[in-house]
Protein backbone atom coordinates (compact mmCIF):
# COMPACT_ATOMS: atom_id res chain seq x y z
CA UNK A 1 0.00 0.00 0.00
CA UNK A 2 1.42 3.32 -0.72
CA UNK A 3 1.94 6.16 1.40
CA UNK A 4 1.14 9.69 1.07
CA UNK A 5 4.76 10.32 -0.31
CA UNK A 6 3.41 8.40 -4.09
CA UNK A 7 1.32 11.15 -4.69
CA UNK A 8 2.95 12.86 -7.98
CA UNK A 9 4.69 15.83 -7.13
CA UNK A 10 3.00 18.98 -8.66
CA UNK A 11 5.23 22.20 -9.14
CA UNK A 12 5.54 24.58 -6.41
CA UNK A 13 3.75 27.53 -8.27
CA UNK A 14 1.06 25.52 -8.67
CA UNK A 15 -1.58 25.88 -6.14
CA UNK A 16 -0.42 30.15 -5.77
CA UNK A 17 -1.37 30.68 -9.41
CA UNK A 18 -4.45 28.89 -9.31
CA UNK A 19 -5.55 31.27 -6.51
CA UNK A 20 -4.19 34.43 -8.60
CA UNK A 21 -6.53 33.35 -11.24
CA UNK A 22 -9.48 32.84 -9.41
CA UNK A 23 -9.06 35.92 -7.55
CA UNK A 24 -8.57 38.18 -10.68
CA UNK A 25 -11.96 36.65 -11.69
CA UNK A 26 -13.89 37.94 -8.63
CA UNK A 27 -12.10 40.71 -9.01
CA UNK A 28 -13.55 41.54 -12.70
CA UNK A 29 -17.12 41.37 -11.29
CA UNK A 30 -18.94 45.05 -10.26
CA UNK A 31 -18.62 45.03 -6.65
CA UNK A 32 -22.31 45.58 -4.91
CA UNK A 33 -22.92 49.17 -3.69
CA UNK A 34 -23.65 49.17 -0.16
CA UNK A 35 -28.10 49.72 -0.14
CA UNK A 36 -27.66 48.03 -4.13
CA UNK A 37 -30.61 46.83 -5.30
CA UNK A 38 -31.14 43.57 -7.41
CA UNK A 39 -34.13 43.59 -9.36
CA UNK A 40 -34.98 40.19 -10.82
CA UNK A 41 -37.16 39.81 -13.93
CA UNK A 42 -39.06 36.58 -14.99
CA UNK A 43 -40.90 36.88 -18.36
CA UNK A 44 -43.16 34.50 -19.90
CA UNK A 45 -43.94 35.48 -23.62
CA UNK A 46 -47.64 34.90 -25.47
CA UNK A 47 -45.79 32.59 -27.65
CA UNK A 48 -43.76 30.59 -24.85
CA UNK A 49 -40.00 29.78 -26.76
CA UNK A 50 -40.47 32.04 -29.92
CA UNK A 51 -36.95 33.28 -30.38
CA UNK A 52 -37.37 36.46 -31.64
CA UNK A 53 -39.35 37.66 -29.01
CA UNK A 54 -36.59 35.82 -26.54
CA UNK A 55 -34.30 38.22 -28.16
CA UNK A 56 -36.60 41.11 -28.45
CA UNK A 57 -36.99 41.24 -24.47
CA UNK A 58 -33.20 40.66 -24.07
CA UNK A 59 -32.44 43.67 -26.65
CA UNK A 60 -35.27 45.63 -24.56
CA UNK A 61 -33.34 45.05 -21.11
CA UNK A 62 -29.90 46.26 -22.51
CA UNK A 63 -31.55 48.57 -23.92
CA UNK A 64 -32.09 50.43 -20.56
CA UNK A 65 -29.15 49.52 -19.15
CA UNK A 66 -27.35 52.72 -19.36
CA UNK A 67 -30.11 54.71 -17.46
CA UNK A 68 -29.12 55.98 -14.19
CA UNK A 69 -28.61 54.48 -11.40
CA UNK A 70 -28.08 50.88 -13.31
CA UNK A 71 -25.10 49.15 -12.04
CA UNK A 72 -25.60 46.19 -14.43
CA UNK A 73 -27.96 44.32 -16.36
CA UNK A 74 -28.09 40.70 -17.40
CA UNK A 75 -30.36 38.64 -19.45
CA UNK A 76 -31.14 35.80 -21.30
CA UNK A 77 -33.43 32.75 -21.99
CA UNK A 78 -34.29 30.13 -19.39
CA UNK A 79 -32.19 27.45 -18.68
CA UNK A 80 -34.39 24.11 -18.87
CA UNK A 81 -34.18 21.53 -15.82
CA UNK A 82 -35.68 18.57 -14.81
CA UNK A 83 -34.67 19.13 -10.78
CA UNK A 84 -37.96 19.46 -9.11
CA UNK A 85 -36.73 22.64 -7.13
CA UNK A 86 -35.94 24.50 -10.57
CA UNK A 87 -38.88 26.65 -12.24
CA UNK A 88 -38.17 26.53 -15.59
CA UNK A 89 -41.70 27.83 -16.81
CA UNK A 90 -40.74 31.26 -17.37
CA UNK A 91 -38.78 32.44 -21.01
CA UNK A 92 -36.15 34.99 -20.34
CA UNK A 93 -34.92 36.17 -16.80
CA UNK A 94 -33.47 39.61 -16.52
CA UNK A 95 -31.33 40.79 -13.56
CA UNK A 96 -30.86 44.72 -13.18
CA UNK A 97 -28.27 45.93 -10.04
CA UNK A 98 -28.95 49.37 -9.18
CA UNK A 99 -27.34 51.50 -6.62
CA UNK A 100 -30.32 52.28 -4.62
CA UNK A 101 -33.89 51.59 -4.14
CA UNK A 102 -34.13 54.83 -4.83
CA UNK A 103 -32.15 54.55 -8.06
CA UNK A 104 -34.81 51.68 -8.41
CA UNK A 105 -38.30 53.59 -7.97
CA UNK A 106 -36.45 56.22 -10.42
CA UNK A 107 -35.86 53.76 -13.24
CA UNK A 108 -39.69 52.18 -13.19
CA UNK A 109 -41.18 55.70 -13.85
CA UNK A 110 -38.01 57.12 -16.52
CA UNK A 111 -39.85 57.18 -19.79
CA UNK A 112 -37.61 55.29 -21.60
CA UNK A 113 -38.38 52.18 -19.38
CA UNK A 114 -42.38 53.19 -19.55
CA UNK A 115 -42.02 53.72 -23.54
CA UNK A 116 -40.17 50.21 -24.19
CA UNK A 117 -42.57 48.37 -22.00
CA UNK A 118 -45.69 49.36 -23.51
CA UNK A 119 -44.41 49.33 -26.87
CA UNK A 120 -41.98 45.94 -27.28
CA UNK A 121 -43.10 44.26 -24.49
CA UNK A 122 -46.55 44.07 -23.80
CA UNK A 123 -47.72 43.14 -27.43
CA UNK A 124 -45.42 39.67 -26.78
CA UNK A 125 -45.32 39.17 -23.24
CA UNK A 126 -48.15 37.23 -21.60
CA UNK A 127 -47.20 37.78 -17.91
CA UNK A 128 -44.19 39.03 -15.52
CA UNK A 129 -43.06 38.34 -12.40
CA UNK A 130 -40.71 40.84 -10.30
CA UNK A 131 -38.54 39.99 -7.12
CA UNK A 132 -36.41 42.87 -5.70
CA UNK A 133 -34.25 42.47 -2.61
CA UNK A 134 -31.41 44.01 -1.37
CA UNK A 135 -27.73 43.38 -2.08
CA UNK A 136 -25.47 44.00 0.99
Amino acid sequence: MAGPDAWPRRPRYLIPALLVVLAWGCAAAPPAPPGGVCHVVLVWLKEPGNPAHRRTVVEVARALADLPGVVSVDAGPVVPSDRPIVDDSFDVGICFRFESVAAMRRYVTHPRHVRLVKERLRPIVRRLRVYDFRVR
